[in-house]
């Protein structure tokens, strides 16, 4: 499900609009996304959807509408619980808070220096505004400071984004839109900064000096006070042609790359780190990335033997002419601290090896369900074999969100080695009046070309197991997005059989949030790891 409150109140399921039905059930959605996950009372639905005129049997016309919103979305979506009903939205399920995560990295990044990656976040972020939020109940007054409060963290986005833009030097074409801005919103001091920024380094010292004074009169005719001591010290450092006023001089290319894009490689298991770092040595290669390798320790005597080991990993990389970093340390909680890691490090990839729990059950246990709940980045799980990964790479394509991952990580991998890459599909079976899957893996290869300059070869097999696994026999790696459902299904009977049974080397790829090169154009908020502006 993909809820939607960044405009016109949208529920989408399965790449199609939701019809919610009338007024009623579309504003009691709009309260209970403005509370997700979150019981919220019967009393408090009733006074938002009527107000002070509810009917007189209130408690039986609200039930009437939770039933009409229940039949337009899954089950389990919409439950009863006392007092009242809780919406469950699944993360990344509801574009505020894709907005809010997205936001949060951002800030994050540009504390650390990495402006290129905080713009990229904004932009991105901002991008899921599609109008006003909750534009269809603007003058309902339930909405109204939701609206307000929504109102104020999409403007401090834009502050946050076009600050990232003036620390990459783009301040002449952001002088357009700060004067637009200031005149919507006269009275926010961050924006007149902004302005005052981008007129001066854009060797316009008079205007942004005019900028300063009609920011004082704004303040002192609207509120009576003078200008924050930021907005005076900015005023004076105009003055005297302060140096720091200049954006700094940019990173050579190749360390700002590397600061910027890395994989981080979780090992769990000694005797699948061989294979582990073949995969991820290919991926580093091209385009240039640090390789960051993470061990985490139950029992702190191991950690010094532990540093030791990956010290001796680090160095065999580093001979290898690949920029590779380690580290080590205690954890009981392991699934936690590497999501938590391959966000502060602001990873590409987390490359881990498949738990032996995942092969046996089918579906992760709790630490990896924390992983692939909570890192940001794309995460693939390797299941290793004897051989190494020679020969094509398949990669079984359906068109879902994780496909798609998993289609730009094969084809990064195989054009870093060479090595051809198919898309398999399932072939045509006219009885059952289904066509093949061509049309489908051509639009994967279209984007493979596109934004990798390599061909993708389209391979029908026959549906079902059988036919993929037969596929399978003779590449090199295997490479598997999961279901969308995994958090419910787990791997799901087809994919646990490909990773338990196929020849090659297999990764299970979750997607991660980035947006990539080989996404559709209308998700694009979707995908993954690859593609830099």
């Amino acid at each position: 499900m993909d809820f939607r409150i960044l405009g016109p109140l949208e529920v989408w399921d399965g790449g199609g609009e939701v019809s919610l039905g009338g007024p009623k059930p579309r504003a009691l959605l709009a309260g209970l996304l403005l509370h997700s996950n979150e019981v919220v009372p019967t009393d408090r639905l009733i006074d938002e959807l009527w107000g002070e005129d509810s009917p007189e049997d209130a408690a039986a016309a609200l039930r009437v509408n939770v039933s009409r919103l229940r039949k337009a979305l899954p089950q389990e979506v919409l439950t009863t619980r006392s007092p009242g009903y809780v919406l469950r939205v699944e993360p990344d399920e509801l574009d505020l808070h894709r907005f809010e995560r997205l936001v949060d990295e951002a800030r994050s990044l540009l504390a650390r220096g990495l402006a290129a990656n905080a713009s990229e976040r904004l932009h991105e972020a901002l991008a899921l505004w599609r109008g006003p939020a909750l534009a269809d109940f603007m003058y309902e007054s339930f909405a109204q400071p939701a609206i307000a409060r929504l109102e104020e963290i999409r403007l401090a986005a834009v502050e946050l984004r076009i600050e990232a833009d003036l620390t990459l030097g783009r301040h002449d074409e952001l002088v357009g839109e700060l004067e637009g801005l200031v005149t919507e919103h006269p009275l926010r001091e961050r924006l007149r900064m902004c302005l005052m920024k981008a007129l001066y380094r854009s060797g316009r010292q008079a205007e942004a000096l005019d900028a300063y004074q009609d920011a004082r009169r704004a303040l002192v005719d609207g509120l009576g006070i003078d200008p924050s001591p930021s907005l005076q010290d900015l005023e004076r450092a105009i003055l005297r042609q302060d140096p720091a006023l200049e954006v700094e001089a940019t990173a050579p290319a190749r360390v700002r790359e590397l600061a910027e894009r890395s994989i981080l490689v979780a090992t769990t298991n000694e005797k699948r780190v061989d294979a582990l770092l073949t995969l991820a040595g290919a991926l580093v290669r091209y385009p240039p990335r640090v390789l960051i390798m993470a061990r985490l320790v139950s029992d702190a005597a191991d950690l010094r033997s532990t540093s030791a080991w990956l010290e001796e990993r680090r160095s065999a990389l580093e001979a290898q002419g690949i920029v590779a970093r380690a580290a080590s340390f205690t954890s009981t909680a392991p699934g936690e601290e590497l999501a938590r890691l391959a966000t502060e490090l602001d990873v590409e990839l987390l490359l881990a090896d498949a738990p032996d729990g995942l092969m046996a059950q089918g579906a992760p246990d709790e630490q990896l369900t924390a992983v692939l709940e909570e890192a940001p980045c794309d995460v693939a799980l390797l299941v290793p074999r004897n051989a190494s990964p020679e020969g094509p790479v398949l990669v079984p394509f359906g068109g879902a969100d994780h496909d798609w991952a998993a289609v730009e990580l094969g084809a990064w991998f195989a054009r870093t080695t060479g090595a051809p890459l198919l898309l398999a599909g399932a072939a045509a079976v006219p009885e059952q009046g289904k066509r093949d899957a061509s049309r489908l893996l051509s639009h994967g290869a279209l984007a493979v070309q596109r934004v990798l300059g390599i061909s993708a070869e389209p391979l029908l097999t026959p549906p079902g197991e059988e036919g993929m696994l037969e596929a399978s026999r003779d590449a090199g790696l295997l490479v598997v997005g999961l279901s969308t459902r995994w958090h419910r299904e787990g791997l799901g009977q087809a994919r646990l059989r490909l990773a338990r049974e196929a020849a090659p080397p297999t990764l299970l790829v979750r997607r991660g949030l980035r947006p990539g090169g080989l996404a559709p154009p209308g998700v694009l908020t979707r995908f993954t790891w690859s593609i830099r502006p």
